[in-house]
């Protein structure tokens, strides 16, 4: 299926894009490419291919899920301006 240039004007259009006249031939032939690029992969045969979560079918690492840093939140609520029951107390905003 190759797009012509009324076709891709009616595209910008609908699109809402702003293609001027030097652009519009580089745009239909990168369009008409990508069309052929799908074209080309759709007729490959892939009945017989089973679908893949990765290509190399990998399972991947998981790092061990330790503590990385120590807890400050003692430190960081004793500087804050109002806590109550280890919660930071803020103005209301809504009434």
């Amino acid at each position: 299926m190759a797009l012509e240039r009324s076709d891709v004007e009616k595209i910008a259009h609908l699109a809402r894009l702003g293609l001027d006249e030097a652009e519009l031939p580089r745009t239909t032939e990168t369009l008409n490419s990508i069309l052929g690029l799908v074209d080309a992969m759709q007729a490959v045969d892939t009945q017989d291919v089973e679908p893949l979560a990765h290509p190399l079918e990998a399972t991947q690492r998981l790092r061990a899920d330790l503590v990385a840093e120590e807890n400050h939140r003692d430190a960081y609520q004793a500087i804050a301006p109002a806590v109550e029951s280890g919660l930071y107390l803020v103005p209301k905003v809504i009434e």
